[in-house]
This record gives structure tokens, C-alpha cells and sequence, in this order.
């Protein structure tokens, strides 16, 4: 929850404007400032003080005990000018808070940790536990010190500028190890350890299984990232109040599923009880990876039978495939999550003109990997192998990933042993839409003249099926030189079917430097004016050039009206 809390009428009104945006995430403290900071400073993990710096941290100081559990604290100014991450600003997601809180009310996020200012990820801020010396080996980071990377397992990290080797080291380990002088050890989530209980086992006979048997194998408790069982056992209190001391979720599967997975030691009493022959190992191997403990049951100090059994399996890394869609050119076009994406992947796959365009939005670290035009396939094998690497990924393209872009060849190469993430992007026809007015406010389609890829058989039936449907059109890879008869081509099927003063966009470089467009109609549109940096978008029957904007009417009863009694 995110407390929200101001002094002056001014500030109240940026208040509600943040409790409207986030009714779900915030709570407005009234009544005098000193009480409501620390209502909320006790209450909540955030804090938003529409307040001066100097008043906050006045406020704040007393109630301040530990970077890793207070709450994050973010000031905006009176004039709603800054956002400034004030307190908490890793820990805490006052960096990120502020971010977002000058987003909704356009205010410039002030972020002052030294990581973020250099564009570095703060080693407490990658999403996973972490030991040993932070301070230390982060200011060796900022100083451009040679840092090493020890990956004893792969695990998708976003890009730090670490080197071969270095007195100062970042081990990724589930190894219980204690960290050395000028190491932290990251605690990736690779572990998944499976249990077995019958009816009425404890909390404290699951759980002491579980940590025995990490600990006899050298394994830490900070890496389990689930405990799997049976379905029949979901609600099994042993295991459910073992999960929640490890702080994991409880992962369960159908006894036919576990009954699928080969494992070392099946056993009569599981399959006479639930179904399967196995649950522990079956549960921890389902989804693939090394078997590090083998199934053990528990031992009772009582003597009686063992109530609860585990094995715990090291799961393959699970590389990153983040297929983003860059828009159509111009920078505020970029969404939020786009820019994320590019700041998370440690390697980047291009296009080297669209590489070019957000560049300078990288990390320092990031491996970059561009080619030129025609190779989009080896792009897309490329960033499939780089993930399957373990590897966090983007991929990019203009306008929107699924649209004539990347992500279909990219997921005809990928299988399902990596995690592929689409961003969606705006795309060249909607960009154009908005330049022209509202030629999309009915049915439309987009139809790509290039016949690289599609026999041209094919896009003259799409053609000719938009034409008779009276459906608006936009041309994708309208004319180049070497083909310079498909556009007259599909004008002449449309011609067919609407009038010649149906309107036609033609819009360039949408959203870019050089932009341009012009409203034209079907039979004054001149093909050679055209080229692939185009989009050219031709109206249905109904629509219309009101005050030199196309607009297609979202239904026909308008166009009526409009045209008066026949």
C-alpha cells in the first residue's frame, strides 16, 4: 500500500490525482502532517509526501531503522514539478515510485542512487537473494573496476559491466557458501524441491526434512523457488505451513501427470494412496533438471513411521526472450514497457538502424548483436539461441513486434524451453491513422504489397476480398524501385469497387523528423510518390474529408445523416 499524504491545497489535488489513478494501491492520510507520515510510515511500504524535502526528511528521521524494511519515501514539490526518491530508494522502490508518480502527473523523477545514475541495476534490485559485500564490490562497479561474473548455475541477469576477472566477484550459486572478502553471491531461484506427506504430517516434520536434506547436500534454503507436491495434497498443512516458512509458493500437478515422469525410486504406497507411484521425485523432476536428492523420508524422534518424504532438483535455467516493438520512430511513441525491457536484457538483437534509434537507452554491459535488412531470420535464430543460453534478451523491432516485425519468425524458432515475453508496440497504420484524423474508426485491415515473402497471387485475393467487403485498407511496403507495379496493381482492384474520390492518406515517416502526409483521393494518388518508408490508406465507401481530416464513421447510419434524405 502506498500512503499518501500532503499539507496544501495544491498538494491535496495532486494527492487525488494519484488515489484516483491507483484506487487500489494508495491510501489518503488526513488530519495533521506529523501524524499521517508516521500512520503511513508504520502502515505502508510507500509513501508519497507532497511536501518540501527538508519537511519530510524532518518527519522521517526518527522512524528510520533499516534500509531493507523501511518503507520507501517520495516528495513531490508544491508546483508538481519533481518526484524525488528520497528514502528507500532500492529496498524501499522509491526509485521506481518516482518514476511512475512523474509519469501520472508530469512531474521530472529524481533519482539520486548511484547505480541508477550511471545506469547500473543495483545487486539488490535483480529479484533474487543476495550476500556478502554490496557496498564494496557496487562501488567497484561505479569506479570502473574489473568486476568478475561466477556463474556455477545460468541464470537471466539484466547487464552489468563485469569483467573475466577481478578481486572483487558476483558468484551465482545455490551452493550454501558463505561469501569470501569482496564477493556477493546472488541466489538464483534454480531449485525445486518436491514433498510427499500423509494425512496430518506437521509443519515441523515437512520443514526439518526439507532443510536436512538441503543442508547435508550443500544447498541453500535462499534458492528454493517452490515446493511441489500432488494435488490431492494442496491443502495438506504440513506442507502448505512448510512452504510459507521458506517464504515459496506450493506448486501441485494431477497423480496422472506424476504418474507420467520416469523417476529412480516409484514406490506401492503412493500409487495406492493418490495415484502415482511417485510424488516427491515425480513432482520435483515434472518439469525437467537435475536430480540432486534423491527421495529421503523423514525421521521421527517418537520412532513412528515417516509421515513425510523429498527430493530436491536443480531445474534448468530458463532463458529470456523479450520481443519488443520500438513504434514507429519518434521517442515519447516508445511505451514505459518497452524502455524496461530495453534496460533489463544484457544482450540486445537488431536491426542496426533500429539499434541506432535507442542506443542510447542501454545499460552499460549490454552485449549488442546488429545486422542489416534482409537478415531478419538469422536475427530471429540468433536471439532464440542467445536465451536458450540462459540469457536475458531483447529483440527489437518498429512498430509493433507482431505486426510485419520480428516476433513470428522469433517464436517459429522457439520452443517452450525458454520464457518469451511480447511488447506490444504502436504500429506504422496507427501512427498514420492518427496524423490523418480517424481513417481506422470502422473495420480495417493491413495488407503488405512486398512479395518477398507472399506470392503476389495471394496479396491480390486479400486485396480483392478487402475491396468487396468495403473495408479500409492500409498499405504496408507500398513501392520500392524494383517493384513498382503492385501499388497501381491494388489501387485498380479498389477502383473497382469505390468511387474515385474515395480519400487516401499518404503518410512518410510517421512520427519522425521528416514527416509528412497528404489527403489525396484513389484516382488522384500519383503511385510514384510513394516509397517504403510510406503507409497509404484508403478509405471505405463511407469515408469522408471533413476540414481536410479522413474520417471513416463507425457505423453507416452517420454517412446517412450526413448525406441527408435520398
Amino acid at each position: 500500500m502506498i500512503g499518501l499524504i500532503s499539507a496544501t491545497a495544491a498538494g491535496a489535488a495532486a494527492r487525488d490525482r494519484l488515489a484516483a489513478a491507483w484506487p487500489e494501491r494508495t491510501r489518503v492520510y488526513e488530519g495533521p502532517v506529523g501524524d499521517a507520515v508516521r500512520a503511513a510510515f508504520a502502515e505502508c511500504e510507500q509513501l508519497v509526501c507532497f511536501l518540501a524535502t527538508g519537511a519530510v526528511v524532518r518527519l522521517v528521521a526518527p522512524l528510520l531503522g533499516d534500509k531493507a524494511s523501511d518503507p520507501g519515501v517520495v516528495c513531490v514539490d508544491e508546483g508538481g514539478r519533481f518526484a524525488v526518491s528520497l528514502v528507500g530508494g532500492h529496498g524501499g522502490g522509491a526509485n521506481e515510485l518516482a518514476r511512475e508518480v512523474g509519469g501520472l502527473l508530469g512531474a521530472e523523477p529524481v533519482v539520486t542512487t548511484a547505480t541508477d545514475a550511471v545506469g547500473i541495476p543495483g545487486l539488490d534490485t535483480l529479484g533474487m537473494p543476495y550476500e556478502g559485500d554490496v557496498a564494496g564490490v557496487s562501488r567497484a562497479l561505479l569506479d570502473g573496476e574489473p568486476v568478475a561474473l561466477v556463474p556455477e548455475v545460468v541464470w537471466p541477469l539484466p547487464p552489468l559491466p563485469l569483467a573475466a576477472e577481478g578481486d572483487r566477484k558476483i558468484r551465482v550459486t545455490d551452493r550454501a557458501d558463505e561469501p569470501a572478502d569482496g564477493e556477493v553471491l546472488l541466489r538464483p531461484p534454480t531449485l525445486v524441491v518436491g514433498v510427499g506427506a500423509s494425512k496430518g504430517a506437521s509443519v515441523e516434520e515437512v520443514l526439518g526434512l526439507v532443510r536436512a536434506s538441503l543442508r547435508e547436500a550443500g544447498l541453500s534454503p535462499r534458492s528454493v523457488a517452490e515446493l511441489a507436491t500432488v494435488d490431492a495434497k494442496s491443502e495438506e498443512t504440513g506442507i502448505v505451513g512448510a512452504a510459507a516458512l521458506l517464504g515459496v509458493p506450493v506448486v501441485t500437478y494431477p497423480a496422472e501427470e506424476l504418474a507420467g515422469v520416469e523417476v529412480p525410486n516409484p514406490s506401492g504406497a503412493p500409487l495406492a494412496a493418490v495415484g502415482t507411484p511417485s510424488v516427491a521425485e515425480a513432482a520435483a523432476l515434472i518439469g525437467g533438471g537435475e536430480l540432486l536428492v534423491p527421495k529421503r523420508k523423514s525421521e521421527r524422534a517418537d520412532g513412528q513411521p515417516a509421515m513425510a518424504t523429498c527430493a530436491v532438483v536443480r531445474r534448468p535455467a530458463r532463458g529470456r526472450l523479450a520481443v519488443v516493438g520500438l513504434g514507429p520512430g519518434a521517442r515519447d511513441l516508445l511505451t514505459p514497457r518497452a524502455e524496461a525491457e530495453l534496460r533489463r536484457a544484457s544482450v540486445l538483437v537488431g536491426l542496426d538502424q533500429y539499434v541506432d534509434q535507442i542506443r542510447d537507452l542501454l545499460r552499460p554491459g549490454t552485449r549488442v548483436l546488429e545486422s542489416g535488412l534482409g537478415a531478419e531470420e538469422e536475427r530471429a535464430r540468433t536471439a532464440v539461441a542467445e536465451a536458450r543460453k540462459g540469457q536475458a534478451v531483447a529483440l527489437i523491432g518498429s512498430g509493433d513486434a507482431g505486426v510485419y516485425a520480428m516476433a513470428s519468425p522469433a517464436l517459429a524458432e522457439a520452443s517452450d524451453d525458454i520464457d518469451v515475453i511480447g511488447v506490444p508496440g504502436v504500429t506504422a497504420a496507427l501512427a498514420a491513422g492518427a496524423i490523418l484524423g480517424a481513417p481506422l474508426g470502422h473495420d480495417h485491415v493491413s495488407i503488405s504489397l512486398s512479395d518477398l515473402h507472399t506470392p503476389w497471387e495471394v496479396i491480390e485475393r486479400r486485396v480483392r476480398a478487402a475491396a468487396e467487403a468495403d473495408i479500409v485498407v492500409t498499405f504496408y511496403n507500398p513501392r520500392s524501385r524494383g517493384r513498382d507495379w503492385q501499388l497501381p496493381k491494388a489501387l485498380a482492384i479498389l477502383a473497382e469497387h469505390r468511387e474515385p474520390a474515395t480519400p487516401v492518406g499518404v503518410v512518410r515517416n510517421a512520427s519522425r523528423p521528416d514527416e509528412s502526409s497528404r489527403l489525396t483521393s484513389l484516382a488522384e494518388l500519383d503511385p510514384a510518390t510513394v516509397d517504403m518508408m510510406t503507409v497509404v490508406t484508403v478509405g471505405n465507401t463511407a469515408t469522408r474529408n471533413i476540414a481536410g481530416r479522413m474520417v471513416t464513421p463507425r457505423g453507416y447510419r452517420w454517412q446517412a445523416s450526413q448525406e441527408g434524405p435520398k
